[in-house]
């Protein structure tokens, strides 16, 4: 039993806003599954920190999420920026338990138990815009990730965000303290793509290791991290 991680699928089976057109992602949904089936067995768990599915609507993402299902493993799904069919913890969990989809599960203001460790996280925010909404937003976010990590206990956590929460020479202060005060060793994170993926801080820095994990910059292949 393992824990794998791979954020910013894009998925787009039940509307039109195909991936491909992109750069590097040319066949990235046969290469995905192909990835996904040789590595993660039923009995492993994938967290997935955003950017899952193009839908706007809830109920848009039924063949997204039907494919996410046939798929082996648990997945622990978290909001993204581009998750605008995210919508009430309640109305997810009625929609997922509908449909019969009960490999999939929302990480929401709260924490899930895996393979001995706490799952948590948020969707975090950008962290290096003046303007006084995104301060607010951020605010929140924090907010959530506090939740998430009180809820987690004592045992060891890993952190999944969707955005980054550092940069080279930058940080977001607010979430690299609150991963200090839970005492996180590992956090996870998505949101870069192309170019952008050679920027990205990876590694120990002040106590903390931090893993990119948007899909094209894995090659399309669930990261195994315990």
């Amino acid at each position: 039993m393992a824990i794998f991680a791979i954020a910013d699928l894009h998925l787009s089976l039940g509307t039109d806003k195909p991936m491909d057109v992109f750069a590097g992602w040319d066949g990235y949904l046969p290469r995905l599954e192909q990835n996904w089936r040789r590595l993660v067995s039923d009995e492993d768990t994938v967290v997935i920190p955003g950017d899952i599915s193009w839908a706007m609507r809830l109920e848009d993402c039924r063949a997204d999420f039907a494919f996410l299902h046939s798929l082996p493993g648990k997945k622990l799904l978290l909001k993204g920026n581009h998750d605008y069919w995210w919508t009430t913890r309640a109305k997810m969990d009625k929609f997922l338990a509908a449909n019969g989809f009960d490999s999939l599960r929302i990480v929401h203001n709260d924490s899930v138990q895996a393979e001995g460790f706490a799952i948590c996280g948020s969707r975090s925010w950008m962290f290096d815009s003046q303007e006084e909404q995104d301060e607010k937003v951020m605010a929140r976010e924090l907010g959530r990730l506090r939740a998430s990590l009180a809820a987690a206990g004592e045992g060891e956590k890993l952190v999944f965000l969707h955005y980054p929460p550092v940069y080279p020479g930058a940080r977001a202060d607010g979430v690299v303290e609150l991963l200090r005060e839970f005492g996180v060793k590992q956090c996870f994170y998505g949101h870069l793509h192309g170019s952008a993926i050679r920027f990205a801080v990876q590694g120990w820095r002040d106590e903390i290791c931090y893993k990119l994990v948007s899909a094209d910059a894995l090659e399309f292949c669930p990261w195994k991290i315990s």
